[in-house]
């Protein structure tokens, strides 16, 4: 029986190649997509889940409110670990990592590296995380100072094989120059992890005053035991707060309880966070890589299951509308004794046969498409991936799925026939009793223009913050990494480099108004004796001389430091949310206090004020920030105005290696920098208008196939009106006219709904454009136009045929 439906299938297929193609295309895409996304998101989800103990592992974060600065950090104290393991015995283990350094330079032969997979951490790494050893005890490897655990990528790269690195060393920049023992070689980390280190180094070389509860530099996990509820573990950190940390900030602050602190507006609270959740559902300050987004998730995988539903309304479009042609079959077979269940199961076989043939067409456009989605998503994804076993399960359960989806309405109401009237020639559905595949193009163009719109939203927001006011100048300034340079060195080659004529200023630059930068922050008092009340918190960068020049800074009042001012050295510049957080309505020559090398409140003089800026990302409203004259030479920046910008990059690259032989020559731009910041919002625009495209192709194909249908069901009609005088304008506007009334209805369904996703989207951005009606209309006349020109083909086509053809037999 099975085998018989499937050659009837196979020659109804055969039979209408038109039908078949435009079916097979549609599903495809739909499929292809979903395979892709599927293939994303499932990749998405997998992260930091290989870990065997990944379901009791749990990251410390940390939320501080205080003077009305807010910071949402990913970081604790470096203290917070130890004290959870000691005082509470639901924890079982805990492991620090401290990356505050960014990256060191490691010598290889007479050159050095500079590697930015890395980080110190405590021994107890091992016991938490599952990072499996090819060679050497990791559980011990990093109990003594100056070791280092190394993955079998940087084994290979520094020694040959892992065999060769153990017990060799590792030469970094520590201190002028440290070595490092090898005592572990692990495997390479997964790719679908929120930490990827090829270096780990002892965390008793970190150079630290250890203890301190109020200094958050710690990336600090820990080991729960079975069982334990994290939520509720939560509330110990009051008493945590109360025992530790209290005591210390009283000796800064005067404060007397947390009560008294909240009192006045602020917060400190401390918080677990699931490993599993980390990736998709964090975007702290200092986390350990750029996160995902467990909203893009959603998006993509909502976008992906709406055109693969698309797809499936074509199908059902389709087989509806030429159901007349199919109707004396049906009745015929009834006649001679099929049963109503059987006809069924001969039209899901053929939408299933269907389904499978555009699920290899659909594999087929992934293995074309996947580089390219590799390189927008920033994955790199395998087709061999395809080929694990849930994978394999889920390839071989999609057509029956798809078919099922596509062919059930069908193929009941092909079956539902009444042969008498079907033989009589009573059934007669032409382009009437069509309410449901109506519904069905309106859900297509709907969902299209849902798309569209998000996709210009996503751009116009983005052009928004390119071209922006950001209160500096991103534009003609290279940023040049000094690391690993004595300060001499450092000072010689940016006086050389400052010299050339196509440099206009020099500064150094260790902060930069960019997310990739150095931070540090502390707090200030706007008395000598600091509170909850008078206290805040702020950025606050140490800059030379040149820098607010360099970095095209603008001062709003008082004025920049100076050569010709010995005080300005106790002196320091704010930025206007700055000088809001302080209270002072005329600031310049006012002081405001912050705690020196030795605990005690020491006073700067307020000489100037800059024009906000966004030193973050335009998310975020802009926070306060302070700038003091020091040492911040780990990066230096020269501002240019030449067109050779390989030339110049040439000759300072030839200075710094004379100067600096055997160092890397590292730089960027910061124009470049600062659209880093948003490459995860221009991927999802790029997808979106990837999946918005192939939307509206899909739809276009199905109404291609509708009209089609249409006209070959109306074409004794348009012969008689033809015969009568009707022109071919008239016999255009006819076809067209019901399917752009749906594309109008579909438009208006869909611009609220759009509307609000975009709305909520844009919410994430503190500076952000505004929904005008220009988008939708653009959006809307971009559907219509695409509808129209799908069916002008056909009913072009309809309306210039002769007559004579259609009506001869009459």
């Amino acid at each position: 029986m099975i085998r018989n439906y499937f050659k009837i299938a196979w020659r109804n297929l055969l039979k209408k190649k038109g039908f078949t193609a435009i079916n097979i295309i549609g599903l495809s895409l739909g499929i292809g997509c979903f395979i892709m996304i599927s293939m994303f998101v499932i990749d998405e989800i997998s992260y930091d889940r290989y870990h065997e103990k990944a379901d009791r592992i749990y990251r410390i974060n940390s939320d501080v409110i205080f003077g009305g600065t807010e910071l949402s950090m990913a970081v604790t104290s470096d203290p917070m670990g130890e004290v959870l393991k000691n005082d509470y015995p639901e924890v079982e283990n805990y492991v620090r990592f401290y990356a505050s350094q960014g990256s060191k330079l490691i010598k290889k032969g007479s050159e050095y590296i500079n590697e930015g997979a890395v980080a110190h951490a405590d021994s107890t790494l091992f016991n938490v995380f599952t990072l499996p050893a090819i060679i050497g005890d990791p559980k011990i490897a990093l109990k003594d100072p100056n070791t280092v655990v190394i993955t079998e990528t940087a084994a290979n790269r520094y020694f040959g094989s892992p065999q060769l690195a153990i017990g060799q060393f590792l030469e970094t920049d520590d201190n002028g120059k440290t070595l490092y023992k090898v005592t572990s070689v692990i495997e390479d980390m997964p790719k679908n992890s929120h930490f990827n280190f090829d270096f780990f180094f002892s965390m008793a070389n970190v150079n630290y005053d250890f203890g301190n509860y109020l200094s958050h530099n710690f990336h600090t996990y820990v080991l729960l035991k079975e069982g334990v509820d994290y939520k509720a573990f939560n509330k110990n950190f009051i008493a945590v707060i109360d025992k530790y940390l209290l005591p210390q900030a009283a000796q800064i602050i005067d404060i007397s309880s947390m009560d008294d602190f909240e009192a006045s507006g602020n917060k400190l609270e401390y918080s677990l966070i699931p490993l599993t959740d980390i990736h998709l559902r964090s975007s702290r300050g200092i986390e350990l890589s750029a996160n995902g987004n467990i909203q893009y998730v959603y998006i993509f995988s909502a976008a992906a299951l709406f055109i693969l539903l698309i797809a499936c309304v074509n199908f059902i479009n389709l087989t509806t509308a030429r159901s007349s042609g199919r109707a004396k079959e049906v009745g015929i077979r009834k006649v001679l004794g099929s049963e109503k269940k059987s006809l069924i199961g001969q039209f899901l076989t053929e939408s299933t046969l269907i389904a499978i043939l555009a699920l290899f067409v659909g594999l087929l456009f992934v293995w074309l498409s996947l580089s390219w989605f590799n390189g927008v998503s920033g994955k790199e994804m395998l087709m061999t991936s395809l080929l694990s076993p849930k994978f394999l399960i889920f390839i071989f359960v999609l057509p029956f799925i798809v078919g099922g989806l596509a062919g059930a309405y069908p193929a009941f109401f092909l079956s539902s026939f009444q042969p008498i009237k079907v033989l009589k020639g009573k059934l007669s559905l032409g382009h009437k009793k069509n309410t449901l595949r109506n519904f069905l193009v309106i859900f297509q163009f709907a969902t299209s223009i849902i798309l569209i719109v998000g996709t210009i939203v996503i751009y116009k927001q983005l052009n928004h913050i390119q071209n922006s006011n950001l209160g500096f100048n991103k534009d003609q300034v290279v940023v040049i990494s000094n690391s690993g340079l004595s300060s001499e060195t450092r000072q010689s080659l940016k006086n050389e480099i400052e010299q050339l004529t196509e440099v206009k200023s020099a500064s150094f630059a260790g902060y930069l108004p960019v997310s990739s930068s150095s931070r540090s922050d502390t707090t200030f008092s706007t008395e000598s004796v600091m509170t909850e009340s008078n206290g805040f918190n702020m950025q606050y960068w140490n800059i030379d001389y040149d820098y607010l020049e360099t970095i095209g800074m603008e001062i709003k009042a008082g004025r920049n430091f100076s050569r010709d001012f010995g005080s300005d050295s106790t002196g320091i510049i704010l930025n206007e949310t700055a000088v809001k957080l302080s209270g002072f309505v005329n600031p310049i020559g006012k002081k405001l206090y912050t705690i020196d090398g030795n605990g005690d409140l020491e006073g700067y003089t307020i000489i100037g004020v800059v024009k906000n800026f966004n030193f973050a990302s335009l998310r975020e409203n802009v926070g306060g920030l302070c700038f003091q004259l020091g040492n911040n030479s780990w990066e230096s920046a020269y501002r240019f105005n030449t067109t050779d910008i390989s030339g110049l990059l040439s000759t300072i690259e030839s200075k710094y290696k004379a100067a600096a032989p055997g160092m890397p020559f590292e730089y960027e731009f910061l124009d470049e920098a600062f659209d880093n910041m948003y490459r995860q919002e221009r991927r999802v625009g790029t997808v979106a208008m990837a999946f918005a495209i192939l939307a509206i192709i899909i739809a276009c194909l199905g109404l291609f196939g509708l009209a089609t249908y249409i006209a070959e069901q109306r074409t004794k009609e348009i012969g008689v009106r033809k015969v009568l005088g009707a022109t071919v304008a008239n016999i255009v506007k006819m076809l067209s006219k019901d399917f752009v009334k749906l594309v109008i209805i579909a438009f208006v369904i869909a611009t609220p709904i759009a509307w609000w996703f975009m709305n909520k989207w844009l919410q994430e951005f503190a500076f952000r454009i505004d929904l005008t009606w220009g988008v939708f209309a653009v959006t809307g006349f971009v559907a219509l136009v695409v509808a129209l020109i799908t069916l002008s083909f056909q009913a072009i086509k309809a309306a210039i045929a002769n007559p004579v053809n259609s009506l001869r037999s009459e």
